[in-house]
């Protein structure tokens, strides 16, 4: 869009220079809010030198092009590791036996965050939990599979059918 500028930022505001890194996209244009009204503190969390944090996490390719992998706020650390859900998702959704899954993080002990999956099987399917969890263990890297799977009838959502994370536990 004209007048708009983006880049991938780290925590610290610092740039992503690296081609394929993950970064939070950040962008900056005559369209961009000032900031939160009435709220200062909120807004010096999200606006730096005109730049926005959007929340949206990416990684960039050698030809400029943007490719969202999650949101910021959904991201899984366990043990020291990012996770993005929407990566353990897609591969969750493979499952021959899984109609609908969605994975959030939950608090661990020694761990900080466990990565929890919520599946909706397929009609018919007798899979259980811990065929869910030991499929995952096969097809995915060791700190990455949910180690818990809740196998659900149904998951909460918005009218426009997008599930609301905030609501499971």
């Amino acid at each position: 869009m004209w007048g708009i500028e983006c880049k991938l930022i780290n925590d610290d505001w610092s740039e992503v220079t690296t081609v394929g890194d993950i970064g939070e996209i950040a962008i900056r244009g005559h369209n961009i809010m000032k900031g939160y009204y009435g709220r200062p503190d909120a807004t010096e969390a999200v606006i730096k030198d005109g730049w926005f944090r959007s929340g949206d996490l990416a990684r960039k390719d050698e030809d400029g092009f943007y490719y969202i992998v999650d949101r910021a706020k959904d991201m899984i650390i366990r043990g020291g590791f990012n996770i993005y859900p929407r990566e353990i998702e897609d591969v969750l959704m493979t499952h021959p036996d899984v109609s609908l899954a969605t994975v959030i993080g939950v608090p661990h002990e020694s761990h900080g965050e466990e990565v929890k999956a919520f599946v909706i099987l397929n009609a018919g399917s007798e899979a259980t939990a811990d065929d869910i969890a030991a499929w995952g263990k096969e097809q995915m890297a060791a700190y990455k599979y949910p180690r818990i799977v809740e196998v659900v009838d149904s998951l909460p959502m918005t009218a426009s059918g997008k599930i609301l994370k905030r609501e499971l536990s």
